[in-house]
């Protein structure tokens, strides 16, 4: 059940979810094809804004913060998320905090961890990335 529409557009009705302007959470960060989701192993602080997430995603990740991939950096406690992309206009930052859980992270003794567009949306509903879970599915019809 949806308190309100993810987009924020106050659509309070009982039970609302996603309706055909804002398409929920998958329509906030709209990944273009052929962009890299890039991991920051380890934790980082979360205080860090636009200029220090840009900077480790020079200095730690070696990668170009205006490239137009997307790079994500988890907290310490392990339940905030904090991604930043490049769209071409200017710099976006995306946090999401989970009420429950944590988000699954490669350990620092990973290095640089890239994963598929796919994989990024089973990070944000807090599922394992890395080993998800086929539902079962008929092998005979009828």
């Amino acid at each position: 059940m949806w308190p309100h529409c993810a987009c924020r557009c106050r659509d309070r009705s009982e039970g609302a979810g996603p309706h055909s302007r804002c398409r929920g959470p998958a329509a906030l960060i709209p990944v273009p094809s052929g962009v890299r989701v890039w991991l920051a192993t380890g934790h980082v602080d979360m205080r860090k804004g636009f200029p220090g997430l840009s900077l480790l995603v020079q200095e730690t990740l070696k990668r170009d913060p205006n490239s137009g991939h997307l790079f994500c950096f988890r907290g310490r406690r392990g339940d905030l998320l904090k991604v930043i992309w490049h769209d071409g206009q200017g710099a976006c930052l995306f946090t999401k905090r989970l009420e429950r859980g944590r988000f699954l992270w490669p350990s620092p003794a990973d290095g640089v961890v890239t994963i598929s567009a796919a994989q990024l949306g089973y990070l944000l509903e807090g599922i394992d990335w890395r080993n998800p879970q086929r539902t079962w599915r008929p092998s005979t019809v009828g």
